[in-house]
């Protein structure tokens, strides 16, 4: 029987070989590594991540893939197939350090990343997503796309766009194009307090950096003199302060 693709779980497969081992290729996989895979589907990414010798733990969310993965799970020694929510799974189902690469459903991405990057022994994250999303990893202070996504990311690493993926390399094809983004995770900045301030400064875009701040509880006499300290116009928008400068603004607030 024909495999019905769930359009709630956002399930457009890849199928192009080349394609799959460069992404393999873009997340820098090697055999000494352990990867985590999110959405594994029928495992046209997990075969080509179990064959670098990796350990491999892949996730997916839907029982009916079993007869498509579990073969793939006893070709491979190193590869594990967990059947279930990765957002509930519990942390110690990944052991040590790891690198995360996935086709991820669009419906997903930006709470998945959130986790991957949150966690201290993730080295690298490699994934497929929404274009759109990939430009707004990458954005750079004071467009439209640049915000919390783009400032979180940037704070926990270097993130590029390493290729574009038209929508009809998938089965079925998507309404939009897809890119691959690589996040190299170097000195991640994890501090509660600098993720707060970076939320409460998107939370309104059209209002500028000090409403928002004042609107989310941050004391106004304290706004005031910490964007006089950082040299910054007191109408200045969230969009216009680069990563580095969210770090400082914390520290002052």
């Amino acid at each position: 029987m024909e495999f019905k693709h769930s359009h709630a779980l956002g399930q457009n497969f890849l199928t192009d070989k080349n394609l799959l081992s460069a992404i393999v290729a873009d997340a820098g996989v090697l055999p000494s590594d352990t990867v985590v895979e999110v959405g594994a589907g029928m495992g046209a990414l997990t075969r080509p991540l179990a064959q670098t010798g990796a350990r491999v733990i892949a996730f997916e969310i839907d029982t009916r893939l079993e007869e498509y993965l579990r073969p793939l799970e006893a070709e491979f020694p190193n590869l594990t197939v967990i059947f279930g929510d990765f957002m509930k799974s519990s942390p110690e189902v990944i052991p040590g350090k790891f690198k995360a690469v996935a086709n991820l459903p669009y419906y997903i991405t930006t709470p998945v990343l959130f986790r991957f990057l949150e966690d201290e022994r993730c080295e690298s994250v490699t994934v497929m997503v929404q274009k759109e999303v990939a430009e707004r990893i990458v954005a750079p202070p004071g467009g439209k796309d640049y915000g919390v996504l783009s400032v979180s990311c940037q704070l926990s690493g270097k993130p590029r766009i390493t290729r574009i993926v038209g929508r009809q390399m998938f089965s079925p094809p998507p309404n939009v194009d897809s890119a691959v983004a690589h996040i190299e995770v170097l000195n991640a900045v994890r501090d509660e307090k600098v993720r707060a301030v970076v939320k409460s400064a998107f939370a309104m875009r059209r209002k500028t950096l000090s409403n928002c701040l004042a609107s989310s509880g941050y004391d106004k006499a304290k706004i005031s003199s910490a964007l006089m300290a950082l040299g910054l116009d007191p109408s200045v928008r969230g969009e216009r302060l680069s990563p580095n400068q969210f770090i400082k603004l914390a520290e002052l607030l």
